[in-house]
């Protein structure tokens, strides 16, 4: 079990990746997350989710998304998300087949 330094730290460390997301590299798609990393925006804000219900703490998948986003998902997509290109979905699609029943 983590040490409360080592919780500090994991925190600091989600907060930081969590800023850079949100606000340094709006440029970066969620679907180039998912196709370079396996995990996008919207896996972390489930995760988060599921971290708040395991404690039960009742939180619903928006309420996730603009805790996480710190918006409401509508307005970041409208802010900064692109349409995806045919290769990026190509991408995904050949990801997604490859790694089915993973999380």
């Amino acid at each position: 079990m983590p040490t409360p330094t080592e919780t500090e730290l994991q925190a600091a460390a989600f907060r930081r990746l969590q800023k850079h997301l949100m606000e340094d590299r709006t440029d970066v798609q969620n679907i180039d997350l998912m196709n370079l990393a396996g995990f996008c925006r919207n896996c972390l804000s489930r995760w988060y989710q599921e971290a708040a219900n395991e404690r039960g703490i009742d939180m619903d998948k928006m309420e996730a998304r603009e805790l996480f986003y710190g918006m409401p998902m509508d307005e970041w997509k409208a802010k900064y998300q692109t349409e995806a290109t045919d290769s990026q979905q190509k991408a995904f699609a050949t990801a997604f087949e490859e790694n089915v029943g993973r999380d």
